[in-house]
């Protein structure tokens, strides 16, 4: 591994960040953008091929806790400690739009993902979701180019209280399925520790997946019907479904805060307190 190219920020910690989405018509062109949210609230955009800074956007009063691309690159949206989600325009630099929907609770996820069915009875070229620590998710339909955004689901997952002698609450993570179009999974704390398939057509959850302890981290595989989960128990599990045949991995020195699968499906990264693991699919 080779350090390519290196941006700072001077006393501000960065994170989250994206890396923006290749156009189709233009794949293998360098446009390379990573766009970065900061604990002052503040966004960056950087070029990669430029190594420089394009943009900066503060759209936020409370640090940044996520940060996506819409599909097509278009727009930019954010989420803070304190539950606002903006949409901003990396090409004006404005703020378009400010959700307060899950004011009060810090922002896990944003993520986007090009509408897969019309039949939802709405207007919209992409769907996203927000998720918040408080275990709520929020789907929503969006044409950023005619300024629509509409809300599609609304999701709030019960819990017991929190038990004694644990710091923190696991996170509460959710993910469009790239394999079931229409589904989310969601994995957070609540009565039981499982990964939850939901149905955004029927409106209800269709697969409960049993998992050891609550997840810390979640992806799923765009290639293969692979879903990875990281765990406090320094433990990775890959669960093939929707036989949720699985398999455990050992090796982080500490909490699985990350796991992510490369576009391709092949390979996986996951991260802990101090390692950086790549995992190469095989089969």
């Amino acid at each position: 591994i080779e350090l390519v190219v290196q941006f700072q920020v001077l006393n501000q910690s960065c994170q989250c960040l994206a890396w923006k989405p290749q156009p189709v018509v233009a794949l293998g062109a360098e446009s390379h953008h990573v766009v970065a949210g900061y604990s002052d609230g503040t966004i960056r955009v950087f070029s990669i091929s430029r190594t420089e800074m394009e943009l900066k956007m503060h759209p936020h009063t409370a640090a940044l806790t996520a940060i996506a691309y819409s599909t097509e690159g278009e727009m930019i949206l954010s989420g803070g400690k304190d539950g606002l989600v903006a949409v901003s325009s990396p090409r004006t630099g404005m703020t378009i739009r400010v959700l307060a929907d899950h004011k009060g609770s810090p922002i896990t996820v944003l993520q986007c993902t090009r509408k897969q069915y019309h039949d939802f009875g709405v207007e919209g070229s992409e769907l996203w979701l927000a998720t918040s620590l408080d275990r709520r998710v929020s789907i929503w339909a969006s044409n950023w180019l005619k300024d629509k955004c509409e809300l599609l689901d609304w999701l709030s997952f019960p819990a017991p209280a929190s038990p004694e002698g644990l710091g923190s609450l696991p996170p509460s993570l959710a993910a469009f399925c790239p394999w079931e179009p229409g589904t989310l999974v969601y994995v957070g704390f609540g009565m039981q520790k499982e990964a939850l398939f939901y149905s955004l057509h029927k409106k209800q959850v269709v697969q409960k997946i049993s998992l050891p302890y609550f997840a810390t981290s979640l992806s799923l595989s765009p290639a293969a019907r692979f879903m990875a989960v990281g765990f406090g128990e320094r433990l990775l599990r890959l669960l093939h479904c929707p036989t949720s045949d699985a398999q455990d991995y050992t090796g982080h020195d500490d909490t699985v805060h990350l796991c992510h699968f490369a576009p391709s499906g092949r390979c996986l990264l996951t991260a802990s307190h101090s390692a950086v693991l790549v995992w190469e699919l095989t089969g």
